[in-house]
């Protein structure tokens, strides 16, 4: 049996069990399992190697996509440019980190710009957001980070007003804000200065039109959730456990 799986802290909301046992099934694959392993802390990863010495591959998701690194042997220079990884391969007695995280997320925005390279927002600075700065890098699309507190590279959301928005016309949620049940919380941005030409992707994807992406749409902009983008990252994935 070649075991998978997810680890994170609150995983019962999972897109990936769900996804891969029924690509499992699909593609009859009886010698394939995916499981959650949900952990408080990033200590207890070893214990969780010990317990399943057939593990093959893993996902990582939130909070531990920096955490992960110390215990990983070889790092993909996509993973050492980011700072974060979402995919584990065990091989050779080694752990192999990479991240699909960003081109799951070029290949889902691709669609959206219609050959334009918007300035763009990413809002959140956690491992998921360094990914998808590292992706607009990558595509030749200039952004700026958003956080709570601000710095001299990071805007704060009090120095978001119509100017700016006016300025960058792709903004990107990489917050957990508005997923599911907290389904009213969204990002404190001036949503009222959003027009047609603004470009709004969520990596939330439950529910599948969040606050954010809502609060978008009435204003005329065109809206994306992170569904397609965690359908890429984990086709990505299972290429790499298998490559």
């Amino acid at each position: 049996m070649r075991r998978f799986g997810l680890i994170g802290r609150t995983l019962k909301h999972s897109f990936s069990k769900g996804y891969f046992t029924d690509k499992f099934l699909r593609e009859e694959r009886t010698d394939c399992v995916y499981e959650l392993f949900e952990l408080d802390a990033i200590g207890a990863f070893p214990l969780l190697l010990e317990r399943h010495p057939d593990l093959a591959g893993l996902n990582v998701t939130i909070p531990y996509k920096k955490e992960i690194l110390p215990f990983l042997d070889l790092l993909h220079p996509d993973v050492q440019a980011i700072g974060a990884a979402n995919t584990i391969r065990f091989r050779n007695g080694k752990l192999e980190g990479f991240n699909t995280d960003w081109t799951g997320f070029r290949d889902a925005l691709l669609p959206m710009l219609n050959g334009r390279l918007p300035k763009a927002l990413v809002l959140g600075t956690g491992g998921a957001a360094a990914a998808v700065r590292y992706a607009l890098s990558q595509m030749g699309i200039e952004c700026r980070s958003v956080s709570r507190s601000g710095t001299s590279e990071i805007f704060s959301y009090d120095d978001l007003n119509a100017d700016r928005l006016g300025e960058f016309h792709l903004i990107v949620n990489t917050t957990p804000l508005g997923t599911w049940p907290d389904v009213e919380s969204l990002p404190p941005i001036p949503y009222e200065a959003l027009t047609a030409q603004h470009l709004l992707f969520d990596l939330v994807y439950n529910p599948e039109v969040t606050a954010f992406l809502r609060k978008g749409q009435e204003r005329g902009a065109q809206i994306r959730n992170g569904y397609d983008m965690l359908v890429f990252q984990a086709e990505a994935s299972w290429k790499i456990w298998n490559g």
